[in-house]
């Protein structure tokens, strides 16, 4: 990285001023999203049938027993090339799935997580294995069409959903960028001064913006899913089984 350009130096009692000054625009943003977060509360909700079959660690279950007893679940939809090995496997996904890690608060909210990958539950879940989450796992290879309708499979969409007894309602979906509350490292990178070094990012001249949004390698390195490398220097197999093939 060209680190030639850096912000300019200030006394502190002028870069204090500066944050100050902006920090009013970051209340204002974050009272923006409480209001969004208000509305999106209020939006209706439509009836799925909570019979759809996903399969499972233990085989085919429905769509309700997905909630583990809670009232709530919101569910990932992980895309799955199918008949690729883990290394072509979706950055994505990958990047994003990757981050929700500590379920114990969601829980305590009386809402479940779970993934419910587009690709065979026997297949994928090493997947799953092999990268170290331990989220819920379930295949929707045969139940997206119900779940998704015409809705695009890729960025893959996240979907809210609530149980009333034994019926199920979605609440709310989204994808693209709206995934972003999923990944802490965005919010993270947008905090220091480089940003997330991407070319549509409005940054001064010369700042460093090596990736370009819509091409794989943005979530790659050496041609493989960035958060693969640590798993194959910790010596897990990326075999998906022989099947994949």
């Amino acid at each position: 990285m060209n680190t030639e350009t850096t912000p300019s130096v200030v006394d502190r009692a002028t870069y204090q001023a500066e944050l100050d000054a902006l920090r009013v625009r970051e209340k204002t943003h974050t009272h923006e999203g409480d209001a969004i977060a208000a509305a999106r509360r209020r939006l209706p909700m439509v009836e799925v049938d909570p019979a759809i079959t996903l399969v499972g660690p233990h085989g085919p279950v429905p769509l309700l027993d997905v909630f583990e007893g809670r009232s709530q679940l919101i569910a990932y939809f992980h895309m799955w090339h199918a008949g690729h090995p883990a290394a072509e496997q979706c950055e994505g996904c990958t990047f994003f799935n990757g981050q929700v890690r500590e379920l114990s608060y969601l829980h305590s909210r009386d809402v479940t997580y779970a993934t419910l990958c587009q690709g065979p539950y026997d297949v994928s879940v090493r997947y799953r294995d092999f990268m170290g989450w331990d989220v819920p796992w379930y295949s929707a290879q045969d139940a997206a069409d119900a779940l998704l309708g015409d809705r695009p499979r890729s960025p893959a969409p996240l979907v809210c959903y609530l149980r009333q007894d034994d019926r199920v309602f979605e609440t709310f979906w989204t994808s693209g960028r709206g995934l972003e509350p999923m990944a802490p490292t965005y919010g993270l990178l947008d905090m220091t001064a480089y940003g997330r070094q991407e070319t549509w990012e409005d940054s001064p001249s010369g700042w460093p913006q090596h990736w370009e949004p819509g091409t794989r390698d943005i979530m790659r390195t050496d041609g493989r899913p960035t958060a693969q490398w640590s798993r194959l220097a910790s010596g897990r197999s990326d075999a998906l089984g022989a099947t994949w093939r």
